[in-house]
């Protein structure tokens, strides 16, 4: 009998694609210990939006966040998403902040890293790679899946196999956006274990309805590791319930090791925190629906709500269908990137721009320009120039890794925030979010700190998308 490993998401990606990661630790705190006791491989914890979250919508230290789970969580992995270079941000950091961040998340309780480049470039998410297991813990390399013609099984399989050769512990296929068919993911998952010889983990988003179909083939075909949520907060744009999947799959021959009478609890508890989130109208309905058009429109679940979320509080929430439609356009003249954070958000914000101003690219963001240029790394397709000539004009594209091009900064980000910064952690808050992080240790520092009025701006609201 093969036992099928469950890693659990409601403390991370569950809550931050149905409720734009607004669930603070209070919530968990309660349920931890029955977490720790069900038989998970790991829970998902920290990383993603969760740090941004932290500072800049719930008043939360995300480091004591961590200390906090770790407490309470004895046995089982906590686990973390990392965007390689970009950290939890959205630029490139200096190998010195990248390096620095891996060791203070090791050191306050993280077991698992799971690393990908937003790309697909693997020169971004060495140096994180090789930190991680440096400093001790499992370093997971994390293929961002996507489709499009140059996105093929082969292309898939000899990215898995680079990273094995880089070092990586594990493999994940990241299907963000819910568009894995089952008879693809069997052929994948088959070919990737044929050539390597590591632990694979398939993490999907139930939005187009078709995951659970998705993870049962990937398990047949020899995948040792699902992400699951639990039901309170599952399907729609996050993960298959944890409870459902486990029941079916013991019902095919598979030992999962959960306990479902811990589950049941775990579930009662997450229930009311989600009736509490709907009443405050912060969980949308529409994030538990299922939408097809995800196998169309390329766009993750968490990206999904949070679009949605910003439409609306621009007053524009009629425009969704039109900036949908959008997407894989903007998505093509960008050379095909997977839409995962941070590509997600430029992608996103351009098409929305497209949309509101009603001429395409009348307005660029800043960091759309920076990606053209090469800012963030090679584009799985090379753009074709009349588009680079209309965002970047007569810029000249850099080629290298780009970090290679950023000096050391955590000493100067240091001396920078020494006023307010009482650690090592403190000083990584303001170097991944400079305005929320400064705001958040001068509020915890300085009682008469004052914090300028923020006025709501498009491109930035977008970045959280």
């Amino acid at each position: 009998m093969r036992k099928i490993q469950f890693m659990e998401t409601v403390l991370r990606d569950g809550n931050q694609s149905q409720i734009a990661t607004r669930m603070p630790i209070t919530d968990m705190l309660p349920v931890l210990s029955t977490l720790d006791q069900a038989g998970y491989r790991a829970l998902e914890v920290w990383g993603g939006a969760t740090f941004d979250a932290c500072l800049r919508f719930l008043n939360e230290d995300p480091w004591e966040r961590l200390r906090l789970i770790r407490a309470q969580v004895k046995d089982t992995k906590l686990q973390m998403l990392l965007r390689g270079q970009n950290l939890l941000g959205y630029r490139h950091y200096a190998d010195d902040v990248v390096e620095k961040f891996v060791v203070k998340s090791v050191e306050n309780g993280i077991d698992v890293i799971r690393i990908f480049d937003a790309l697909n470039d693997t020169r971004n998410i060495r140096t994180a790679l090789e930190a991680t297991k440096k400093a001790g813990a499992e370093a997971q390399a994390a293929i961002a899946y996507t489709t499009s013609d140059f996105h093929t099984l082969e292309y898939f399989v000899n990215l898995a196999d680079e990273m094995a050769q880089m070092g990586a512990d594990s493999i994940c296929i990241k299907d963000m956006a819910g568009v894995l068919l089952p008879e693809t993911a069997y052929k994948l998952v088959s070919q990737i274990k044929d050539k390597i010889d590591l632990p694979l983990e398939i993490h999907c988003h139930a939005t187009a309805g078709v995951s659970e179909m998705t993870y049962l083939k990937a398990v047949e075909a020899g995948a040792d590791i699902i992400d699951t949520c639990i039901s309170s907060f599952s399907s729609g744009t996050s993960q298959p319930a944890s409870e459902s999947m486990a029941i079916a799959l013991e019902n095919l021959g598979f030992e999962t090791g959960l306990k479902l009478e811990k589950l049941t609890v775990i579930a009662g508890h997450f229930d009311s925190v989600r009736d509490r989130f709907r009443d405050e109208k912060i969980l949308n309905p529409k994030v538990k629906d299922i939408d097809p058009k995800a196998l169309i429109y390329q766009v993750p679940g968490g990206m999904l709500s949070n679009l949605m979320s910003q439409l609306q509080e621009q007053g524009i929430s009629e425009k969704y269908e039109e900036v949908l439609k959008e997407v894989p356009k903007v998505r093509a003249d960008l050379g095909f990137p997977p839409l995962v954070t941070p590509l997600s958000q430029m992608v996103g914000t351009q098409a929305v721009m497209n949309v509101v101003t009603g001429e395409r690219y009348k307005l660029i963001p800043q960091e759309v320009k920076d990606y053209v240029a090469g800012g963030y790394g090679k584009p799985p397709v090379e753009i074709l120039p009349e588009i680079r000539q209309k965002i970047i004009g007569q810029i000249a594209v850099e080629t290298g890794r780009p970090a290679d091009k950023l000096k050391p900064e955590f000493d100067r980000l240091k001396a920078e925030i020494s006023p307010y910064a009482k650690s090592d952690e403190d000083v990584l808050d303001y170097a991944l979010f400079p305005k929320q992080g400064r705001d958040f240790l001068g509020r915890r520092e300085d009682p008469f700190y004052d914090i300028p009025i923020q006025t709501v701006d498009l491109k930035i609201d977008l970045k959280f998308l």
